[in-house]
């Protein structure tokens, strides 16, 4: 499986705190099946990173990742908020690249309210060359009342991520029920992590993957994170799930 999201940078954001807890992460994505994570550290203004910073930890956690002999490919990126995407100088913004690639940006949707002016944002990346991935629209109460919102978003260009706690049910039944009204929808597009340390937040990508079934569960977190770091096109879709959706936990 391929991560495109996680937060196991040290001391960067509200992730891993220190190396100790950026190698406790990096070794329950190893033990989950996920062979390329994408770190992604914050870029925002409570955690204004800089892309330098974001080198440098990297640097240091695939020389941990190698010492430790884990069969885990560690890459770049960043996760910035659409309130300092354009504040972000170009060269810059592609030093955020996902997982090292340029042409791959991850934009964090908001936790409260729609955003205005995403799709002309995501219409303006993809002009540009830029592939918007949209983070975990699904932990917004404003989409989980009106999924089809992420309509105008997609048909922009951008591409959806779901949190793997939210697609399992960790995240408790809104986030849970909003998931797989967007998969039904065909409006989301993989799945991801957005691992921050051991709790509710861990890796469990397996288990979302299980969650959506053996063939949609496998587009939405290899085949479709692998296309995108390639610089390809989506591969076919497999049929979107009905009711049979999320068998797995669930938390109020």
């Amino acid at each position: 499986m391929i991560d495109l999201h996680s937060h196991l940078l040290p001391g960067l954001d509200d992730g891993a705190r220190n190396l100790d807890e950026a190698l406790a992460i990096a070794r329950s994505m190893a033990a989950d099946g996920v062979t390329v994570v994408a770190a992604t550290p914050h870029v925002r203004d409570d955690y204004p990173t800089e892309p330098e910073a974001m080198e440098r930890a990297l640097e240091t956690v695939l020389a941990i990742v190698a010492d430790e002999g884990l069969a885990l490919h560690v890459r770049g990126g960043g996760e910035v908020a659409l309130d300092r995407l354009q504040q972000l100088d170009p060269d810059v913004r592609s030093r955020f690249g996902l997982g090292g690639n340029p042409s791959l940006l991850l934009l964090e949707f908001p936790y409260h309210g729609l955003p205005i002016g995403l799709a002309h944002e995501c219409a303006r990346l993809s002009f540009d060359g830029v592939v918007p991935v949209i983070a975990h629209p699904e932990r917004n109460p404003n989409v989980q009342e009106r999924p089809g919102a992420l309509e105008p978003v997609v048909s922009a260009g951008a591409v959806i991520q779901l949190t793997a706690a939210s697609v399992d049910g960790r995240l408790g039944r809104a986030p849970a029920a909003c998931a797989r009204r967007l998969l039904e929808l065909e409006l989301a597009h993989l799945i991801a992590s957005d691992a921050h340390t051991s709790g509710v937040r861990e890796a469990g990508m397996s288990a979302a993957a299980a969650a959506t079934g053996g063939e949609l569960g496998h587009w939405l977190t290899s085949l479709v994170p692998a296309a995108l770091l390639a610089g390809n096109a989506l591969p076919p879709r497999p049929p979107s799930p009905q009711r049979r959706l999320l068998r797995g936990r669930r938390r109020s």
